[in-house]
């Protein structure tokens, strides 16, 4: 594929595992089999999927001479902890814009999980801003302060969703093809969740270019249906366009479910929290209640509904975030 022409930097040494979930697939008894993509087992400190958006955005920073990244997210953003490790490792400064969370009636312990790792791996986080916030600008305003210091700041956009880090999960789409050829496995359906679109478009990206007829299904874990699948349309045929691919992606291909939302981002959710107890006293797998979790119990209420047909194979993509279950530990109490 054409993005072995972008410059990237290999964190990833070996292919996550993909591996069947026979306890959970048999208590459910509706004939369909489960199985999930280990992108929980990235490398990074303490894993996560935007170590894939990260090797192309992190090596287009490094092209740009930059000596300081700078993102935003959420109190307990994994993309956030994951930038700030890869900053480490690449000796490189790192700035973080993290705003509050939402209002609702449950409040996360936001000193531990992931703002915690955060302030560990020595990111420089200023002042909490609030939830309604215009990050983009704030990041701006912030890299033109560095500027005026003498550093060379990159800004990297929350989850790391553009063209360059989409890339990643292009790759990814190829990466798991050839694990499934390799296994003999057939696959109907992908289930994965969907936040700030990256992951979903890339897969969806990767999949139309490999010509394979895999059944992409996005959770969502913030917006509506119609904007969140519009926001993954375009972001696919964006980073399509950018590898050279001359077809545009049909709006068909885009599927987003928003009922799993709850109250909004980051607001468990009764059946999050079900779900997340499922699958770790079933498998021993561990959901964050943010992304994973949210797709999990959206996943297993559309197989309950009749969504997937007996017999489906269905793959999961579990995108780590396990941190911030310690903020979030009175769900379970």
């Amino acid at each position: 594929m054409n993005y072995k022409n972008y410059p990237r930097r290999h964190y990833l040494q070996y292919p996550t595992p993909i591996e069947h979930l026979p306890q959970l697939s048999n208590y459910l008894g509706c004939g369909v089999e489960i199985f999930v993509k280990r992108d929980d087992l990235l490398p990074g400190a303490a894993g996560g999927n935007k170590t894939r958006k990260l090797e192309f955005l992190v090596a287009d920073a490094l092209k740009e001479g930059a000596d300081t990244l700078i993102t935003c997210g959420s109190m307990q953003s994994n993309h956030c902890r994951l930038t700030a490790s890869w900053a480490v490792k690449e000796g490189l400064d790192c700035h973080l814009i993290l705003k509050s969370g939402s209002e609702s009636s449950y409040k996360e312990d936001n000193t531990s999980g992931n703002y915690f790792l955060n302030k560990l791996l020595g990111a420089k986080i200023g002042d909490i801003v609030h939830a309604n916030s215009d990050l983009d600008s704030l990041m701006i305003d912030k890299a033109d302060l560095l500027k005026q210091e003498g550093k060379r700041p990159y800004i990297i956009p929350i989850g790391g969703s553009n063209s360059i880090g989409t890339i990643g999960y292009v790759a990814c789409a190829e990466e798991t093809i050839a694990q499934l050829r390799a296994m003999k496995l057939d696959i109907n359906h992908i289930v994965i969740p969907s936040g700030s679109a990256g992951t979903q478009a890339g897969i969806i990206a990767g999949m139309t270019h490999i010509n394979d007829n895999i059944q992409v299904h996005g959770i969502n874990v913030s917006r509506k249906k119609i904007e969140q699948e519009n926001l993954v349309l375009n972001l696919a045929n964006e980073t399509a366009g950018k590898l050279g691919y001359s077809d545009k992606i049909p709006k068909d291909f885009v599927t987003c479910y928003d009922e799993y939302v709850g109250e909004g981002y980051a607001i468990p959710t009764k059946e999050m929290i079900e779900t997340v107890k499922l699958f770790a006293r079933l498998e021993g797998l561990l959901l964050d209640p943010v992304y994973s979790g949210k797709a999990a119990a959206g996943m297993l209420d559309l197989i309950k509904q009749g969504k997937f047909k007996k017999g489906s194979k269905i793959l999961f993509f579990h995108t780590g975030g396990v941190p911030a279950l310690y903020s979030y530990m009175n769900c379970w109490k």
